[in-house]
């Protein structure tokens, strides 16, 4: 079984916390991770998913409470959130009684806004929310994730790991991260046809009222097609036929559960005037996107015109994962102007800049990082100028700025 990174972190916030919330989307492994907890810390396990204790719980919380000793795992806790003012009652009484009501539940969700809703409403201060996503290039390298913060001595730590080839890159976009697809010998298509019949009928259905599912659908193609790309609600709205509040709310319930995400332009005081405003869109997982857009054939995905926006989501999301996975913020954003100077990831750490550009490619030079150079009159020092590319040997691309190989991550 693969170990997974944020585990520690879990164990952690249990520690500190009356309650855990590990959010993420479906198939992410939140449950089989949860469930190691029963075997090693004694917690009791119930599942919202069977649909006898999902009534008992909505209609009698005290009662469903009761029938468990804490500590205890509440698994798809969305599917009953009267269960949050019980538990702060639970919490906040063993608090009085002991002083100390840290580690009780460890709850599991699929829908981070409504999850976060309900802990703002009764569990401040009471909760640690964690966010869990797909497996992670470290996780099934078996090795330590640190966060990507691209300096000499952090690009040096991986860089002689393990060497991968473009095809190897491909493949592993095309098959994408989910666990389910390293512990089984399952189709790709087979596994991805199932999570999104399950996904539209059981998650969606449940969120907002689809009256033509098929359109939904059809929205979720567009937006894969878009990863790594700007978003234009107007655009997707004038060619799906339906309204742009329609179509934020799509997008809305889309990141909530966690399939999706967005990198907002990056800005400051010195350069306000001069970006472009539209967020960039990225899937959570490059398998899933490829299947949607009928492109899940490593070679077919390569020679594709979407190669690049592809190959770019697969690293952004390799570098977020590495901070998801340690409980640090993910402080990322792109730059483009109406010149076309682009920087793929800026990203902000302890108050200073790392620039990377992702490219596909193995020999670049510095005309291929001359957006760099837009960013000199920023607030924040500039630590770190890469481009993180297929090479398989990092070298200087000038005193500045230097090509990265993909393992360095």
């Amino acid at each position: 079984m693969l170990k997974r990174a944020i585990k520690p972190h879990i164990a952690k916030a249990l520690d500190m916390y009356p309650v855990v919330i590990l959010t993420g989307s479906r198939q992410v492994g939140k449950s089989t991770l949860a469930y190691e907890f029963v075997k090693e810390k004694g917690f009791a396990y119930v599942s919202l998913d069977n649909i006898d204790q999902r009534k008992l719980a909505i209609s009698d919380p005290k009662y469903f409470l009761q029938q468990f000793h804490t500590p205890l795992i509440i698994d798809e806790v969305q599917y009953a959130p009267v269960l949050f003012e019980v538990i702060e009652e639970i919490v906040n009484r063993k608090r009085l009684d002991t002083g100390n009501a840290n580690g009780m539940y460890l709850l599991t969700g699929s829908q981070a806004f409504h999850l976060m809703k309900n802990v703002t409403q009764s569990l401040a201060g009471r909760a640690s929310v964690i966010q869990m996503v797909p497996l992670g290039l470290d996780e099934i390298l078996e090795r330590e994730t640190i966060p990507f913060v691209p300096s000499k001595d952090r690009i040096a730590m991986y860089q002689k790991s393990i060497n991968i080839s473009v095809k190897d890159v491909f493949e592993l976009i095309t098959k994408g991260m989910y666990p389910e697809l390293y512990r089984m010998d399952q189709a790709i298509p087979d596994y991805y046809e199932n999570y999104v019949n399950t996904y539209i009928d059981r998650d969606i259905s449940e969120l907002i009222h689809l009256k033509d599912k098929l359109k939904f659908h059809d929205f979720l193609q567009y937006l894969a097609a878009l990863t790594g790309q700007q978003i234009n609600a107007s655009e997707l709205s004038r060619k799906l036929g339906v309204s742009s509040n329609t179509i934020q709310h799509w997008l809305s319930i889309l990141e909530s559960t966690g399939l999706i995400y967005f990198l907002q332009p990056y800005n400051d005081i010195s350069i306000t005037k001069r970006v472009v405003k539209s967020s960039k869109v990225y899937f959570s997982d490059t398998g899933l996107a490829a299947y949607l857009i009928k492109l899940n054939y490593p070679e077919t995905l390569r020679i594709s015109n979407l190669s690049g926006a592809f190959f770019e989501t697969f690293v952004v999301n390799e570098i977020r994962k590495t901070f998801l996975n340690n409980k640090e913020p993910f402080h990322a954003y792109y730059y483009r102007d109406h010149k076309q100077n682009e920087i793929d990831l800026v990203l902000l750490y302890k108050g200073r800049l790392s620039l990377i550009e992702i490219k596909q490619g193995v020999s670049f030079q510095a005309s291929d990082v001359k957006g760099f150079d837009q960013l000199k009159s920023s607030l924040y020092q500039i630590e770190n100028r890469i481009i993180l590319c297929n090479t398989q040997e990092n070298y200087p691309i000038n005193r500045d700025v230097q090509a990265v190989a993909l393992t360095s991550i």
